[in-house]
């Protein structure tokens, strides 16, 4: 590499190497500040991430970088804003309940930059070995947020459960990676594609993609790689979990469109397989196992599987509307799970603590009438109602479905969706026909802005779809 492609390399990834020289600067600043600077360090990261994001969508170009094993495009561009936005809005989630979570430590908001830095690289990532660094430094950060409450057995069952299950994953991943470089003798996933023109497909390559979707699957938390999430949803502190529920998905997700997109396009009857059968897995468990929850972080650990299923349906169409509603699914998927999950810290009791029952929110409509309908309306979105964003995302990777005469997938979908409305409108029973239990504590500004803003965008899509769908037709125009 020369000087010059040196530099064109540092100026399309500057939006990584400021959250990584801020990550470190924000160590250093928490380390000789001593344990007093939790607050100023969150609201540092804050800041970095902001400033990170406004470099991306103002500054940064398109091309590769350092040798092709990086790439910025408009897919990248629009998933990584999608990133920076959960991981903001979690760590703003996170400020009125450090002390109780024990999360004032300085150390999770560094964790949080680093892993959410995992991410962008995981989505600009254009080669089989950056996939993989980028993977592996996104998790190690967020095995050490699962567990971060060392007080808690529960938070650290859960992110000794987290650590095992993602290294045993990771080891999938790697096999698969090693079996395709065998096969094509290639890493970039452009080359890999055209290798597989070039020579065809053999098992030995065959093997390898399934071993490289098993890994990326546990990363989304689909069937049959799911077993992790009910329990790290219920165990980790309520901030880590919001966190676990947006931002690292939709990494993953964008990962996984570009590596079948991208590298596997010339087997796609081979990936297509998969991801049907992943995606039909996914929304039955997601719908059927819910309806006996009765722990609301357990319920949104399998209703988080049940939407990825869904938003697998359109990248099985392999079509450019089918990626497009993957993008614009993961965008509306974020919203409904973070306002929700605002929601559930809110739940606090005056007399003391958290609580996370379904029945603690009976009453809620003559408690708190502004989270009642905030959360009527969001569970109305995540059931795929009409007129709620929720429903907008449904039809996009349906008709993707359909396009592609994936009949049968989208008829079991559509199902599938109607199930899940079973336990979504028992939330909003309770919430507005079961008698007070008792009030909760006041909410805190933050918590009421996101599940305002939430609330909002999820009702308010109907009028503001237009450009947010220009922008995600414009990320899917990049593969095709």
């Amino acid at each position: 590499m020369t000087a010059d492609t040196i530099l064109a390399s540092l100026q399309l990834s500057m939006p990584e190497i400021i959250l990584a020289v801020g990550a470190l600067a924000l160590l250093m600043i928490g380390v000789f500040s001593g344990e007093r600077s939790g607050t100023t360090v969150t609201g540092l990261a804050v800041a970095l991430l902001i400033i990170s994001g406004l470099w991306l969508v103002l500054a940064t170009g398109e091309g590769q970088a350092y040798g092709g094993a990086f790439i910025s495009d408009p897919f990248a561009r629009f998933m990584k804003v999608l990133a920076l936005i959960g991981s903001i809005t979690a760590m703003v989630m996170t400020v009125g309940h450090a002390r109780s979570d024990q999360l004032d430590r300085f150390e999770f908001p560094v964790l949080i930059v680093l892993s959410t830095l995992g991410m962008l690289l995981m989505i600009s990532a254009n080669s089989l070995l950056s996939l993989y660094l980028a993977l592996e430094l996104q998790s190690l950060a967020l095995y050490v947020v699962a567990a971060i409450n060392r007080e808690s057995l529960r938070s650290t069952e859960a992110g000794l459960k987290y650590f095992v299950l993602g290294a045993l994953s990771s080891g999938m991943l790697l096999y698969g990676m090693s079996l395709v470089y065998g096969f094509t003798g290639q890493i970039g996933f452009q080359e890999i594609a055209s290798a597989l023109t070039a020579e065809g497909r053999s098992l030995g390559l065959v093997f390898g993609l399934v071993f490289i979707l098993a890994g990326l699957a546990f990363k989304i938390s689909a069937v049959p790689f799911h077993m992790w999430t009910p329990d790290v949803y219920e165990g980790a502190p309520t901030p880590v979990t919001a966190f676990f529920a947006a931002a690292p998905k939709v990494a993953a997700m964008a990962m996984l469109v570009r590596i079948v997109i991208d590298a596997f396009e010339p087997v796609v009857a081979d990936w297509q397989q998969v991801i049907v059968f992943i995606s039909i897995a996914s929304m039955l468990l997601g719908s059927f196992a819910a309806i006996g929850q009765k722990n609301i972080k357990r319920l949104m650990a399998y209703s988080s599987i049940g939407h990825m299923g869904y938003a697998l349906v359109g990248l099985a169409a392999g079509s450019m509307a089918g990626v497009r509603g993957v993008a614009l699914y993961m965008l509306i998927y974020m919203v409904m799970t973070l306002g929700t999950f605002a929601c559930i810290l809110a739940m606090r009791r005056k007399e003391g603590g958290n609580v996370e029952d379904i029945n603690d929110l009976a009453g809620l409509s003559s408690t708190n009438p502004f989270m009642a309908t905030v959360l009527t309306v969001l569970m109305f979105s995540l059931a795929g109602i009409p007129p709620m964003a929720g429903f907008f995302a449904k039809y996009f990777v349906f008709m993707a479905a359909i396009e592609a005469h994936l009949y049968a997938l989208a008829i079991i979908g559509v199902l599938s969706s109607v199930v899940g409305a079973y336990y979504y409108l028992r939330v909003i029973k309770v919430m507005w026909f079961d008698e007070p239990t008792g009030e909760f504590a006041r909410t805190s500004g933050e918590l009421k802005l996101v599940f305002g803003l939430s609330g909002l965008f999820v009702l308010g899509y109907i009028l503001i779809g237009g450009p947010i769908g220009n922008a995600a037709e414009a990320a899917a125009r990049t593969f095709f």
